[in-house]
């Protein structure tokens, strides 16, 4: 490979790093042609871009980004590909979907600002919640006190209601 075509790679892994907040490193070495199309396709509905690097091409895309990825450097060894998002949990959820099979297995991932090395981690990052999930519980935690009042209201004039009618009648 030339070095023009090198340095195009490396500045293209770079600039996808930073279009997306999180990325999974994945080992895909023992995945056949079959269940690579299948993965592929499983990341283009869930919104995830599953790119397959050189190691030493995306360790010299995240040598030149500013932010310090060294934590991930021992990680780049064998077979690499990347899976970009924008959702934190989405990759972790199809990893762990194929973590019965063994295979893709997760090297380590980026998210939320943090590092997460080894497959052990699989578990906690399927349990992180997406922003879309966590403004969802906000508002349902800011929900719940007015939608006690209304139905504490609701009720509470029904019963005045009969306890008014009952009176009038006798």
């Amino acid at each position: 490979m030339r070095k023009e075509d090198k340095s195009t790679i490396i500045s293209t892994i770079a600039e996808t790093v930073k279009e997306y907040d999180f990325f999974y490193l994945t080992d895909v070495s023992t995945l056949n042609a079959a269940k690579t199309s299948e993965l592929r396709a499983e990341c283009y509905k869930s919104d995830i871009k599953l790119m397959v690097v050189k190691n030493t091409l995306l360790q010299k895309a995240l040598e030149s980004l500013d932010t310090d990825f060294t934590e991930l450097i021992p990680t780049l060894k064998g077979n690499t590909a990347i899976m970009f998002t924008n959702t934190a949990n989405a990759p972790a959820k199809l990893l762990d979907k194929y973590s019965k099979e063994g295979i893709p297995a997760l090297k380590a991932a980026y998210v939320q600002e943090s590092f997460y090395i080894g497959k052990d981690n699989l578990k906690a990052l399927v349990n992180i919640k997406s922003k879309e999930e966590l403004l969802g519980d906000v508002i349902g935690l800011l929900q719940s006190p007015i939608k006690n009042v209304v139905s504490a209201l609701q009720s509470g004039g029904n019963t005045i209601h009969g306890v008014l009618e009952t009176l009038s009648n006798r």
